[in-house]
């Protein structure tokens, strides 16, 4: 499958979809938006496909939202919202995806790159990775479902913190405070990613669809309506 902004790679039961704007440290824009959207509804409907892996390329995983293409749009306001509506579409469509989707966390992950990893089902992480909100410091607030994702995954007390306090942590802090499930060597990333890809592609797919839906109802319920209201 090619794209301009992503590299989709199908191996065996396993898609990866490597985010590949590197000299934007693979920040988000329309575009990549765009063909994250259509990489999902790929993985969907190829029933061979049974696990995805999310990436960046090179040694960031998701720098955030471009925020570069705000300043040299001649509407900001327009941009950011047409941006936002496609970020809307790209976290229902990991959670809607009815096959486990792992973030393989390479390296650097900041403003929308955390909620894209905490849309995932799961997240392995790379032992020199670090984790910063960054909205608040350029006078913007988080979205992407951020704050009802990261709540979730850390508990209101942190969320708070990154929130009004915009501290960087590292991999082992991120582990810590239940933003990852597991650190391993930089070295160790892919074939530890991959190996847990393979257990879950040989697995009990249909119950892991069942979980996952179960878990957007239990969990989740509110998703759509705290994406539109960030937006």
């Amino acid at each position: 499958m090619k794209y301009d902004n992503l590299i989709f790679e199908k191996t065996g039961q396993m898609a990866v979809l490597r985010l590949n704007r590197p000299e934007a440290f693979n920040a988000l824009n329309i575009a990549l938006f765009e063909d994250i959207i259509n990489a999902l509804e790929v993985c969907e409907a190829d029933n061979d496909i049974k696990v995805v892996l999310i990436t960046g390329r090179d040694k960031v995983f998701c720098s955030g939202g471009d925020v570069a293409m705000f300043s040299r749009s001649p509407e900001p306001g327009d941009a950011i919202r047409q941006l936002t509506k496609r970020l809307y579409y790209a976290i229902s469509g990991i959670r809607k995806l009815p096959k486990p989707v792992i973030a393989m966390i390479n390296g650097t992950t900041a403003g929308v790159g955390m909620s894209l990893a905490a849309a995932c089902d799961l997240r392995i992480c790379a032992s020199s990775a670090k984790f910063r909100q960054a909205y608040t410091s350029l006078g913007l607030t988080p979205d992407g479902a951020w704050f009802l994702l990261i709540s979730l995954l850390i508990g209101f007390t942190k969320a708070s913190e990154l929130a009004f306090l915009d501290p960087v942590y590292n991999a082992n802090e991120a582990l810590s405070m239940g933003l990852v499930n597991k650190v391993v060597e930089d070295s160790e990333l892919e074939d530890t990613s991959f190996q847990i890809a393979r257990k879950l592609a040989s697995g009990a797919t249909v119950s892991y669809a069942i979980v996952k839906e179960n878990f957007n109802e239990a969990l989740l319920f509110s998703l759509e309506r705290m994406l539109e209201l960030e937006r």
